[in-house]
C-alpha cells in the first residue's frame, strides 16, 4: 500500500542546501519531507574538497557568503557538531606579478564585505609559509575563511533537521512530480507519495531535469573534480591554500592527512564518476610545485564526484518563473560548500515570506534567455 504524505514543504536533494533548507524550515515551524535518492551529503556536498572560503568568490555571491560565515561561527549549536570546521585562513597564491596584481584588484572591489584581506609579498611568504615551493610569488591571505570535513558536516545537517522533526527519506528517488494548481505531487515507485504546497529544488547536478520538468530548462553541464588525499603527515600546513587563476587547492586535515584537488576527472555514467590517471598526474605534479613536502608523499585515496556548473557560474537561487510555490537552489559550480547553510536559510526566506534580505537577484532564473522567454514581463 502507498505511503501517503502531506507536508509544507516538499525538498529534492539532501546535500548541504536541501538539509540546511529543511533545518531552516523546522526552525520556522514548517513541516518538511525531503527525499535524497542516495544518503544525505554522499554527493558533491560530502565529497568536496571541503573550503569555507569567501575569498575569490564574485562579488555578488559576498552576501551570501558573509551570512553564511556567520552561521558557519555557530555550528556545533546549530547541528551538534564542529565538523572538524577551523578558521585557519585562505591563502590565495599567486604564480605570477599579473596574478599578484589581480588579487590587489580583486582586494580594493571587496573592502566592503569586511573580509580583511592581507597582500603578501615574496618574502612575507618564505617567513611566514617556508614550506611553500619557490613559484609563489606572493598571495592574498584572507585570516577568518578556512576549512571543514564535508564528511562530517553535510550529513550532520540532515541528521540536526531530523532532530527537530524533518521527515528525510534516503535512498528514495522521485519518479513522478506535478504541480496539481494547488499542490506538488511526488511519488517514488508505488510505495511514497508527497503532497506539498512548496517545493524546493535542491537536486544538485541533477537539478536542471527538475527545472525542466517544470518548464525552465537551463544550460547546465556536469564537472568531475579531480581529489586526493595522501597518508597522515607530520603537520606543516597550517591554513587552506588556493591560486588565482586555478589549478590546484590543498589543506592539511587535523589527523595529517592533506587534501588536494584541482583538473577534471569523467563520467562513468550518469550519476558515477573518477579520476582520469593523466587528470591525476597533472594534479600531482602542481602540488609538488607548490608543496615541495609532498613530493614522496603517498596517495592513499583519489575520486571524483559530480558537479552542475552554468556558463556564467553562478548559481540560481531563485521563485520558479513558472511555478508558483518552487523555489530553486542549484549550480554552484563545486563552490558550495561555504555558501550551502546560507543558500538553505534563503530558500526558507522565500518559503516564509516571498522574498529575503539577502540580495539574491544575480542568480535569478530568469537571466537565461529560454526561461525569460516563458514571462513577457520580463
Amino acid at each position: 500500500m502507498m505511503e501517503k504524505i502531506v507536508s509544507d514543504v516538499a525538498i529534492i536533494g539532501g546535500g548541504i542546501m536541501g538539509a540546511s533548507a529543511a533545518l531552516a524550515l523546522r526552525q520556522m515551524g514548517f513541516t518538511v519531507t525531503l527525499l535524497e535518492r542516495d544518503f544525505c551529503g554522499s554527493r558533491s556536498s560530502g565529497v568536496n574538497y571541503g573550503g569555507v572560503r569567501r575569498q575569490g568568490r564574485p562579488l555578488t555571491q559576498l552576501p551570501l557568503a558573509q551570512r553564511a560565515h556567520a552561521i558557519w561561527s555557530r555550528l556545533p549549536e546549530l547541528i551538534g557538531i564542529d565538523g572538524e570546521y577551523q578558521r585557519s585562513g585562505h591563502l590565495k597564491m599567486a604564480r605570477s606579478e599579473a596574478d599578484l596584481a589581480s588579487l590587489e584588484a580583486y582586494r580594493e572591489r571587496s573592502r566592503g564585505f569586511g573580509m580583511g584581506l592581507q597582500m603578501l609579498s615574496a618574502a612575507d611568504l618564505r617567513t611566514q609559509h617556508p614550506w611553500l615551493g619557490a613559484r609563489a610569488v606572493g598571495g592574498s591571505f584572507c585570516p577568518d575563511d578556512g576549512h571543514a570535513n564535508p564528511r562530517l558536516v553535510s550529513p550532520a545537517f540532515a541528521r540536526a533537521a531530523v532532530r527537530l522533526g524533518a521527515d528525510i527519506r534516503e535512498q528514495t528517488r522521485v519518479d513522478t512530480m506535478v504541480h496539481d494548481g494547488r499542490h506538488f505531487v511526488l511519488t517514488s515507485g508505488v510505495a511514497l507519495e508527497v503532497r506539498a504546497r512548496y517545493l524546493l529544488n535542491c537536486a544538485g547536478a541533477w537539478a536542471g531535469a527538475v527545472a525542466a520538468h517544470f518548464g525552465e530548462a537551463v544550460p547546465m553541464v556536469s564537472g568531475h573534480p579531480v581529489m586526493a588525499v595522501t597518508e597522515p603527515l607530520p603537520m606543516f600546513m597550517n591554513l587552506s591554500l588556493g591560486v588565482e587563476g586555478g589549478g590546484i587547492y590543498a589543506r592539511q586535515a587535523p589527523r595529517g592527512n592533506c587534501v588536494i584537488g584541482g583538473s577534471q576527472g569523467y563520467a562513468l555514467d550518469a550519476d558515477r564518476a573518477r579520476p582520469s590517471r593523466d587528470a591525476l598526474s597533472l594534479v600531482l605534479a602542481r602540488t609538488v610545485e607548490l608543496l615541495p613536502k609532498l613530493r614522496h608523499a603517498h596517495i592513499i585515496r583519489s575520486w571524483s564526484g559530480t558537479e552542475g556548473y552554468l556558463p556564467d557560474r553562478e548559481p540560481v537561487l531563485s521563485p520558479s518563473a513558472t511555478t508558483p510555490g518552487l523555489f530553486h537552489g542549484f549550480g554552484f559550480a563545486g563552490a558550495g560548500f561555504q555558501i550551502g547553510p546560507a543558500v538553505g536559510a534563503v530558500l526558507a526566506d522565500l518559503v516564509r515570506d516571498g522574498t529575503t534580505a539577502t540580495p539574491i537577484a544575480a542568480f535569478s532564473i530568469l537571466r537565461f534567455p529560454s526561461v525569460s522567454s516563458l514571462n513577457p514581463s520580463t
